[in-house]
Parts: C-alpha cells; structure tokens; sequence
C-alpha cells in the first residue's frame, strides 16, 4: 500500500507521542509535505548536510533525526550558512525532515531504554517519570541481579558506546548494582539518581559544578558524550519502525545512516611531543 508522511507521522505518534516533547522543542514534520508518498527513510542523529548527501546517494525521500533541523522561528534562510544550505537542499531534493527529539527521550520505549537495555539492566524503569505514564518519563534506572565489580561494568560501558574514553567524577564504586543513565545531556538529573539510590549515573554534558557535587557526596558520575550516549537509540527506533512497517503492510525501507560519528575526538599531548 502507498504510505504518505501523514501515515508515517501517525506511526511515529504511537511510538513517540509529541505531547511528551519538551516545551521548547520542535518535533513533527519540520521540512516537507505531509501528503507526500514516502518508500524509504534514512535515520540519524544529527540533520547534517553530510547525513542528507548520504540520504540522497541512498534514494531515501525522508531523513528522520532525532536532533531538529529547525529549533528556532527563522528570520531568515541564509544558504550561506550550514542550516540554510541544509534547507535549500532538502527542499531541491524534495526530501522530508521529521525530528523525533524530546518526545523521543520520554517516550516508553526511547533513547534511554536503548542504552539500559546494552549495559544488560534489569528491570528499568523512569528516573523521572511523567506523571500520567510510569513507564514514559526521563532518563532510567535499572540495576543487576548479581552486582558487578567497577572494571566489568565499564567493559559493558565502553562495549556498548564503542567508545576509547570517557570522564569521571567522583568516587568510582567497587561494586555496582544500581545503574541510572540518561542518554544525552543529563546534568539535571544527577541528584535523582543519588536520591534514588544509584551506584552510578552515566550520562553527559556533566556541569562542572555537578562534578564537584559529586565529588562532595562520593557519588560516581561517568560522562560519556552526547553522541556517544544517544547513538544506539538510532538501532532502537528503527526496529521500532521495521515493526510498524510490518505491522502495517507498509512497504518501507528503513536505513541507518553508515556515516556520522561523533562530533568530538580524542587527541594524545603524546602526539604533540
């Protein structure tokens, strides 16, 4: 059957509900026409010009990424720019844009499930739920049945975030039951996860004076990027979306972009020596 983006959309309202987003967020079809038919859509983090080049060589006629495209009302699209250039070639390419952000990160089954869920937790649950749903809310909280010594547990971290380093605060525990996370930015819910009893909290874009709070309780906080933290919840959406499609009788194709990496890498003072 032809599926419109106004099909996909209410797909993704049962996966992410909009009214979960943030007050200042902006999610929904931000680039395109709802009544547009779609076959394949190319997920991402990031709406990057190299993440839409990749969806053109693709033949993907909608991008979904978490992060939006537009945040702001626009006074004006200077193609001058990284996100005008963005926009001008979305729309010469007729290629949709729908961000799934905040609304995703709240959602039952969303950015932080994805992390919990490779770390190997048990039975996770909102660090801080919304108060009509238990099971939606920000960031989770799950733990271990037999606990875990603090070096096994950062071989977890490092093999589910395919990372090389990550930031510590605090005092690291010997041993760990209790694992609270938010994919993403999470320095707001540091003291949650303390309060609830968490033996660690993994999330990233720490404060500093968060850090030195942690310092002070002999709370740990691992900071692991924001990439890094958020990535695998791009495999989780799409088996969320290969599900619908079944489901559904769609014939949609649904790829993951191959190309994006994380903003940010490590340097060595021993490459400068």
């Amino acid at each position: 059957m032809d599926i419109r983006i106004n099909d996909l959309l209410d797909g993704l309202e049962q996966i992410a509900p909009a009214t979960l987003a943030e007050s200042w967020d902006n999610v929904g079809l931000l680039v395109g026409d709802p009544n547009r038919k779609t076959r394949s859509l190319l997920l991402g983090l990031d709406p990057s010009l190299s993440l839409l080049e990749e969806a053109i060589a693709l033949g993907a006629d909608t991008l979904v990424t978490h992060h939006p495209c537009i945040f702001h009302p626009l006074q004006s699209i200077q193609i001058a720019t990284p996100s005008g250039a963005f926009l001008e070639r979305a729309l010469a390419h007729k290629i949709n844009v729908i961000a799934c952000h905040t609304n995703f990160d709240r959602a039952a089954s969303g950015v932080s499930d994805a992390l919990g869920s490779l770390l190997g937790l048990e039975n996770i649950q909102p660090l801080r739920p919304v108060d009509a749903d238990a099971a939606q809310g920000l960031g989770r909280i799950g733990g271990y049945t037999e606990p875990l010594s603090f070096d096994l547990f950062m071989q977890r971290v490092f093999t589910a975030l395919q990372s090389e380093a990550v930031q510590i605060a605090g005092n690291p525990p010997r041993k760990i039951e209790s694992v609270a996370l938010c994919g993403g930015s999470g320095s707001d819910l540091v003291e949650e996860a303390f309060r609830q009893g968490a033996d660690v909290y993994l999330s990233s874009e720490v404060k500093h004076s968060t850090a030195r709070w942690t310092e002070d309780t002999g709370f740990c906080v691992i900071d692991a990027s924001h990439y890094a933290t958020e990535k695998p919840a791009m495999a989780l959406l799409a088996g969320l979306l290969e599900t619908l499609a079944h489901d559904r009788n769609w014939k949609l194709q649904v790829y993951q972009s191959t190309s994006e990496k994380p903003a940010f890498t490590f340097i060595n003072k021993n490459d400068f020596l």
